[in-house]
């Protein structure tokens, strides 16, 4: 069987899903199934995932061409217009995934316009970041590793000072979590930082140096940045270098296909989620950046080929096909760690989508 042959049946199974789990959801937003019946846990505002399941929407849209399924995705969209003023870095993934795969169409630019805009009011100059905020309660001046992808490719595009607080805000975040000096003997990237306008940034126990979506959230934002000229051409050799250190250091290109959810576990739960939205950042870095092209793509490839293989519910299996399983979305607390996530389903159904040539990798 051909790439395209897999990656063509997969992405009909993953659409084929989530036409099941529009009928099971209604107006409400999937958050994450459970991995024996399927049945999912929703939120009625979206919460941060919300942009995962209009941009699933807006896939499904792509591959049927059907104008019953642009409009269900449009409506998804329009429905996340509250957070568009919600204090949190978390609008990145809210508006940039919810509306970059849309058709073209006008009221999804128009509301990722606004975000935009919104996001470039929220930059705090003293810390350098737009910070995590405080929409899910606790301190609102963190970095965390997962405010900044989409938020990169949404500030880029705000005009005026966009691209200089995009850039800004990514390089912040690459600092923080590239420099293990002074963080006692744990040389693992810190995925969250406080700020305190008197003694400057400390790091935060949670979530743990480790944590697998931690270093595949900044290898994506990195990849959008290396796409964007606006960003780039402010410091591109940071980063290239910042890429070949994630790369280096996170052993994406040679360690586990799944990571763990956690390194300091490496026999505990795993992260299907951590490991499409990786495969998705190697496209991208595929892409932008020719000296790794080749190694980046064949990688991107092999994950998304094992989870398809390895992960992915087909007929016959006793569950609902179509599921990406074996998701973790907090393994310290163990909520949901082995799981369908929404977001998983996203970044796998991306990554197959440009595989079939259904999408830009490089626009989405």
């Amino acid at each position: 069987m051909t790439a395209v042959d897999w990656a063509g049946q997969a992405f009909a199974a993953v659409i084929d899903r989530v036409t099941v789990t529009e009928a099971e959801v209604g107006t409400r937003f999937p958050l994450y199934a459970e991995p024996g019946d399927g049945r999912w846990t929703t939120t009625a505002r979206g919460s941060w995932t919300g942009g995962f399941w209009a941009g699933l929407l807006w896939l499904r849209a792509r591959r049927t061409r059907s104008e019953g399924d642009r409009l269900a995705a449009a409506r998804c969209t329009a429905r996340l217009a509250p957070w568009v003023e919600a204090d949190t870095a978390t609008r990145g993934l809210i508006f940039w995934y919810g509306t970059a795969p849309a058709c073209g169409t006008a009221e999804a630019a128009a509301l990722r316009a606004r975000a935009a805009r919104a996001c470039l009011a929220s930059y705090d100059p003293e810390s350098g970041i737009v910070p995590w905020g405080a929409a899910f309660g606790g301190s609102r001046l963190l970095a965390r590793a997962d405010g900044v992808p989409g938020l990169v490719p949404l500030l880029a595009g705000a005009g005026g000072e966009g691209p200089a607080v995009a850039a800004a805000h990514l390089n912040r975040h690459l600092d923080l979590f590239l420099d293990t000096e002074g963080v006692g003997n744990d040389s693992r990237p810190r995925p969250a930082w406080q700020f305190d306008p008197a003694t400057g940034w400390h790091p935060c126990d949670t979530p743990a140096p480790g944590w697998s979506r931690g270093e595949a959230w900044m290898l994506l934002a990195v990849a959008d940045a290396l796409l964007r000229w606006e960003v780039t051409d402010r410091r591109p050799e940071r980063l290239t270098l910042a890429a070949d250190q994630l790369l280096a250091r996170t052993e994406v290109l040679t360690g586990p296909i799944v990571p763990p959810d956690d390194a300091s576990r490496p026999q505990g739960a795993v992260d299907t989620s951590a490991a499409a939205i990786t495969a998705v950042a190697l496209l991208k870095l595929a892409r932008a950046w020719e000296p790794r092209a080749e190694v980046c793509s064949r990688r991107a490839v092999a994950i998304l080929n094992h989870l398809v293989e390895a992960h992915l519910t087909g007929p016959g299996s006793g569950r609902p096909a179509g599921m990406l399983l074996d998701g973790c979305y907090d393994g310290a607390k163990g909520l949901a760690v082995r799981h369908e996530l929404i977001w998983g389903d996203f970044f796998l159904a991306l990554g197959l989508a440009a595989l079939n040539d259904l999408v830009d990798i490089t626009r989405v």
